[in-house]
């Protein structure tokens, strides 16, 4: 049993990382934050429907994202709708008084 929870948590570090590093900044932070947000409580096909959209273009994810279009019928997933439902929030940024 062990090197089962060993191997799920190398596939969620892995996922994770490839979420964070996708190439454009806008989709690593959200996808970074939805990760944080999600990841953990993903079970293995959860862990396969986020793989399957990792494996999408950034601008197609992020133009669904932003409902500028919407995905077809065959990429939805409860994970995808899971995603298109997230709303990030930005880290507060520092404030420095002068």
């Amino acid at each position: 049993m062990h090197w089962e929870q060993t191997l799920s948590d190398a596939r969620r570090r892995k996922l994770a990382f490839r979420a964070s590093h996708r190439g454009m900044r806008e989709m690593d932070l959200f996808m970074e934050a939805f990760v944080a947000a999600h990841l953990d409580g993903f079970d293995d096909e959860a862990l396969e429907e986020f793989e399957r959209i990792l494996d999408i273009p950034d601008q197609q994810v992020y133009g669904w994202i932003l409902g500028q279009s919407q995905p077809p019928g065959e990429a939805r997933s409860r994970v995808l709708d899971l995603l298109l439902s997230f709303r990030y929030v930005a880290p507060n940024q520092r404030r420095t008084t002068s």
